[in-house]
C-alpha cells in the first residue's frame, strides 16, 4: 500500500472556532466537515477543500507554529493574496522555489501557513 497524507493538524486556543471559520471558511473557501461524535466535544474544527483536509485542534496551553507550517498548492495565487489582504491578513511574499511562486501568512492564532503556485 502506498502512503498518502490524510490530513494536517494545526493547534488553536480553546474558544477560537469563530475566528477559525472566519479565516479558513470565509476567506479561504474551505468547507467545515462534521467531526466524529467522539471528538466533537474537544473543540476545534475539521475543514476540507478538494483533496486537502485540515484539522484545527484545541491545545492548552496554546503556542502557535511560527516555523513549522503546511503549504497548500493553489490556483489563483494572486487572487488569494488579495482576498487575505482585504480581510486584514498580512501576506509575506518569498522567493520562488523551482519555478513556484509563494507567500506566507498567519492564521488568526499565529500559525504560519504557506501558499504556492506554478510561476
Amino acid at each position: 500500500m502506498s502512503w498518502r497524507l490524510d490530513h494536517v493538524q494545526l493547534a488553536m486556543p480553546a474558544g477560537g472556532e469563530d475566528a477559525c471559520r472566519a479565516f479558513w471558511v470565509d476567506v479561504l473557501g474551505m468547507t467545515e466537515v462534521e467531526k466524529p461524535a467522539g471528538l466533537a466535544g474537544r473543540g476545534g474544527l475539521w475543514l476540507r477543500k478538494g483533496a486537502v483536509e485540515l484539522h484545527l485542534g484545541v491545545a492548552e496551553p496554546f503556542a502557535p507554529a511560527t516555523k513549522a507550517h503546511p503549504c497548500f498548492a493553489v490556483p489563483g495565487l494572486d487572487t488569494l493574496a488579495e482576498a487575505l489582504e482585504a480581510a486584514g491578513h498580512t501576506v509575506r511574499w518569498d522567493s520562488e522555489i523551482a519555478g513556484r511562486r509563494r507567500f506566507f501568512t498567519d492564521d488568526p492564532f499565529g500559525n504560519r501557513v504557506e501558499f504556492m503556485a506554478e510561476a
